[in-house]
């Protein structure tokens, strides 16, 4: 598929967030330049003209504009909530009032509007969710539950009862019997990506804003019979370390262990994808002939599509018979982006 300038120019109208990261348009008769998903006011064709990075556009002389901002990463955590989450993560027992958030310089409804956004819950109750999922893994270590109840900063066992009760759904007795799953955002060139990890392994790898994601969060808790809470997993540190290296262009396999949620056949089709050399593509009628069954074509697509491990499990390097992208939860831009990353460009 040619990327011409009227596709572009019809991108950009419709505000289509699958061109994301793919082109940015230059208004000449403003001097700025724009993402395609742009609010402000569309030009007229005879006055724009497009790039296919930030850097074009800056060396052609035009200024970033201040509405759509596409020089910053979307979805991107900012610096000072990396700072909160990584010192409630350091200290769960901590308890940021908005007081804590006004001396170190933040607006409490800033901070509130953020965690409501990404988490679903305010500020102050992801603190009292992260505290109660530190005590929910002592718990399933051995530890009593007046020990942890104490060394949680609570002053009541009944008070740690009820907090305890209202997350989890179970008394904290019950707890050894459960299954936790941990969660952790990861930031990526290309936006957060959510990443979910048992004692096995990554189980869930998407960028975050992908319509499935609540959904495959919810299966992958029925499949594990499990808790899925915000914390850390040793298999994060792999990941994160790896995620980084393959971002550089310096990693072109993963070590990092899997735990993936799925069919036994959806299993096959994954393992088949991880077989894909690095910058090279594959067809879903290839993938269907290395299972062995010419006939599992619509199968084999709609396996690649419940793929939740991004990028280690590559479904992005699989493309449509006539050689077209075909679609990616994280977005065809996301696919086009990962594939000029790995030199298999298409465009």
């Amino acid at each position: 598929m040619e990327l011409t300038e009227k596709i572009m120019y019809e991108a950009s109208y419709t505000k289509d967030v699958s061109f994301e990261g793919i082109f940015w348009m230059g208004v000449k008769t403003t001097g700025i330049f724009c993402r395609p998903t742009c609010t402000a006011r569309k030009p007229k064709f005879e006055n724009v003209e497009f790039f296919f990075s930030t850097k074009e556009a800056i060396l052609k002389g035009y200024r970033p504009c201040k509405v759509c901002r596409p020089l910053e990463s979307l979805d991107a955590t900012p610096q000072y909530i990396k700072e909160l989450l990584k010192e409630i993560s350091d200290d769960p027992t901590l308890k940021l009032k908005d007081y804590d958030l006004v001396q170190r310089g933040l607006e409490p409804a800033t901070i509130r509007r953020w965690f409501l956004k990404h988490h679903g819950i305010t500020f102050h109750a992801f603190q009292r969710m992260s505290k109660l999922n530190t005590a929910f893994k002592k718990l399933r270590q051995g530890e009593s539950v007046t020990e942890v109840a104490y060394d949680m900063g609570y002053d009541s066992l009944s008070g740690f009862n009820e907090g305890f009760k209202n997350i989890f759904g179970v008394s904290p007795k019950n707890t050894p019997m459960e299954k936790v799953i941990d969660l952790k955002r990861i930031e990526t060139m290309l936006g957060t990506m959510i990443a979910c990890a048992d004692e096995h392994g990554i189980c869930l790898l998407e960028f975050s804003d992908r319509k499935a994601l609540p959904t495959e969060l919810k299966s992958i808790a029925e499949y594990f019979k499990a808790n899925i809470i915000q914390g850390e997993n040793p298999h994060f540190i792999t990941l994160e370390e790896e995620l980084k290296e393959y971002f550089e262009g310096t990693r072109t396999r993963f070590s990092v262990p899997l735990s993936p949620v799925g069919t036994d056949f959806q299993k096959q089709v994954w393992k088949v994808l991880q077989e894909i050399p690095y910058g090279t593509t594959r067809t879903y009628q290839e993938q269907a002939d290395i299972l062995g069954n010419r006939k599992s074509v619509r199968a084999v697509a709609n396996a690649n599509g419940l793929n939740k491990i991004s990028i280690i499990i590559p479904c992005h390097r699989v493309i449509g018979s006539n050689g077209h992208l075909t679609g990616y939860g994280g977005g065809i831009w996301r696919k086009q982006k990962l594939l000029e990353l790995e030199k298999a460009i298409l465009f």
